[in-house]
């Protein structure tokens, strides 16, 4: 590849950006608007004040930065050099701001510029580019949010490989709004949403309780009606979903609210292309909805939905009307600004499923999920398997990490983002369920989410065609076993893992007795042909109300080698995780947030990870150790350090102890009234 050999060769590589985008509405530093060029004007001279006050000199009156967008509500200012050294310059964690550097540096230039426009108060805020390039296969950019103009009044925005995110005003809106959400406030936001769609679900369980509809049939009603009110798309023209207001309350076949939602399903799954068998299905277990006529009959309103319907309404509007007014519109308004519709549905569902125990499921929590995900690197290239999916709560959290991958390489709202986003839902997932109504749930979740349904399969993870896995090619495979399934769940990771790439990893929570001695044939099977990478002991209450669950969770390399007992194994206690899990809800302890993190940066780094001391002490919580060729070691206990040496602490708190006593004793002595 030649080198480029002129600065003009860095800006013909932008020009060809915004051509790519056609993004048509940038201007290049001659053809600035008057307002943005006397704003930077002002600003460049005071600069040049505050400058020559600290010594250094400018001869020249004029600096322009490269190129400028203007069609956004606050300006885009880009600044490109020659070279890939001069994208920016530092000391610390500052950029320096001298003449000679704000001149020869890409970063530094731009976000000069920036600072001098908001210094003239003509502006508030503005985006700093800088880019820098050798030729066309090496290019570097690096975003900066501007806010103020003085030191500090700047912070990088996510790392940017291309322009994209300048593509339209959506996608700057969607740039925007990460760059300017700080981490606590985009916490905040997740864990208020969190409590409020936690609420909202409580209640609708109740709801559904007090009409007698069982735990399988909540869940086929919620899913269900949620798919009702889509809207549909036909030949352009935009068909919108039910509202409450389409349930009329007949008595009329056909016409009953029961029949009007089960109808506006199947009209909806035939128009998302759903192939015929797998809507067939589908539709056998949503006609739960208008099974029973006696929900179709108009009765007394309930007092959770009183405030919501002002007339006798049928305990299908009821609960339609509920799932409306504080599931659909609400999720639909939270999804909106952070990306967050999966890991709170999947809350949602969780409270609708109950315990669990009436069909025989227990899900993954999301945080648990997601902590899995991000354990295997899932990233917008990874094709992901989970051969017993549930809700496809793992899918969720992989399928969120993969689409954030790939809005921040290409910005939000992209053509090139989407585009990367439709490949990930509709070819990079894979999901088989056995039990029906759960096959039914996944595939309406990943619906919601954009079709990302045309991989959930209905059937046996071990009946499917080989065909299926050697060109689906996962490597990742993310597990949470039916415990009840032989040796605990085991035979199904060894499975997947026969099933997937040389050098995929896998990741399975499951009842850690499988891996102490219960699942010993499946186990010596894994360790023929992979290496066992980490086992990490997870809260005892993980599945309340299921108490006394012990799991843990086994990362596996798929390496097509028998493991090497000479390399070690990393073993993590993790069953403090911050939370405590009693049958009424979960409650945060001890900063559970902070310690999700951590545990995936111990999972890299191990003793060496960077984790606060106040939460974690690595020198008791993570043992390194080699396990045999048995199958029956595989867990934190077998390999804990117990220190039996008494120290001066211990020494002194025993004597403490005993002076108290001898002392307790004595004043009993003197007086018999003394200790009652």
């Amino acid at each position: 590849m030649k080198s480029w050999s002129l600065e003009d060769n860095v800006n013909d590589w932008v020009k060809a950006e915004f051509a790519r985008i056609k993004q048509t509405k940038y201007t290049v530093e001659s053809a600035m608007s008057p307002y943005l060029k006397d704003a930077i004007q002002q600003g460049v001279k005071m600069k040049r004040l505050e400058l020559e006050e600290a010594g250094e000199k400018e001869k020249s009156k004029s600096w322009k930065p490269d190129f400028e967008l203007e069609t956004f509500n606050i300006p885009v200012i880009i600044e490109n050099k020659l070279g890939l050294s001069k994208l920016q310059a530092t000391t610390g964690d500052k950029l320096k701001n001298d003449i000679k550097t704000v001149k020869t540096y890409a970063v530094n230039g731009a976000v000069h510029y920036a600072q001098c426009a908001i210094m003239s108060k003509k502006y508030n805020e503005a985006i700093a580019i800088g880019i820098a390039g050798d030729n066309p296969e090496n290019v570097a950019i690096k975003v900066y949010y501007v806010y103020g103009s003085t030191d500090e009044t700047y912070k990088l925005v996510d790392t940017y490989e291309t322009l994209d995110f300048l593509e339209n005003k959506k996608s700057f809106t969607e740039f925007y709004k990460s760059a300017t959400l700080t981490e606590d406030e985009k916490h905040k936001i997740l864990i208020d949403s969190q409590a409020k769609l936690q609420e909202y679900a409580k209640k609708l369980n109740k709801l559904m309780n007090n009409h007698a509809i069982t735990a399988p049939q909540r869940v086929l009603y919620v899913s269900g009606m949620l798919l009702s009110m889509q809207d549909i798309t036909i030949d352009g023209d935009i068909e919108v979903g039910l509202t409450p207001d389409s349930l009329k309350g007949s008595n009329l076949n056909n016409k009953r609210d029961g029949d009007l939602i089960v109808n506006q399903i199947e009209n909806y799954l035939t128009r998302k292309q759903i192939p015929q068998e797998k809507l067939s299905l589908m539709m056998a277990s949503f006609k739960e909805i208008n099974k029973d006529t006696d929900r179709d009959t108009k009765t007394d309103l309930d007092s959770i939905v009183s405030t919501l319907l002002s007339e006798l309404s049928s305990v299908n509007k009821q609960i339609f009307t509920y799932i409306y007014q504080n599931i659909f519109l609400s999720i639909d308004s939270m999804s909106g600004h952070l990306d967050i519709m999966g890991e709170m549905y999947s809350e949602f569902l969780k409270y609708a499923l109950g315990d669990g125990k009436e069909i025989g499921i227990v899900l993954t929590p999301p945080y648990v999920t997601k902590m899995m995900s991000q354990i295997l690197e899932v990233d917008q290239e990874s094709k992901v398997m989970d051969l017993a999916t549930g809700s496809a709560g793992f899918l969720i959290s992989s399928m969120q990490l993969m689409i954030e991958c790939a809005e921040t390489k290409y910005g939000k709202n992209t053509t090139k983002a989407n585009n990367k986003i439709k490949e990930i839902k509709e070819k990079q997932l894979l999901g088989i369920e056995l039990n029906a109504e759960m096959f039914t749930l996944a595939s309406t979740n990943m619906i919601l989410r954009g079709d990302g349904s045309s991989n959930i399969r209905k059937g046996s993870s071990f009946k499917e065609p080989l065909d299926l896995y050697q060109s689906f090619q996962a490597d990742k495979l993310l597990l949470n076993p039916p415990f009840s399934f032989k040796e605990n769940g085991m035979p199904f990771i060894k499975f997947g893992l026969e099933n997937m790439q040389i050098g995929g990893k896998a990741a399975i929570i499951i009842q850690d007795s499988a891996g102490s001695g219960k699942a010993v044939a499946s186990c010596k099977a894994i360790l023929k042909e992979n290496q066992l990478l980490a086992s990490i002991k997870m809260p005892v209450d993980l599945f309340q109300p299921m108490a006394g669950v012990q799991t843990s969770i086994y990362v596996v390399e798929h390496t097509g080698k028998k493991h090497d007992p000479n390399k070690q194994v990393k073993f993590i206690d993790f069953r403090n995780d911050g939370y405590k899990r009693t049958k009424r809800g979960t409650l945060e302890t001890n900063n559970p947030m902070q310690r999700y993190k951590d545990i995936v940066e111990i999972y890299r780094n191990g003793n060496t990870a960077d984790v606060s001391a106040d939460l974690w002490d690595l020198n008791t919580q993570i043992v390194m150790g080699k396990i045999t060729d048995s199958g029956a070691d595989w867990n934190f206990d077998q390999f804990q350090k117990i220190d039996t040496k008494p120290t001066l602490a211990d020494f002194k708190k025993t004597v403490s102890e005993y002076l108290a006593w001898e002392v307790s004793n004595i004043l009993k002595q003197q007086d018999p009234n003394l200790g009652k």
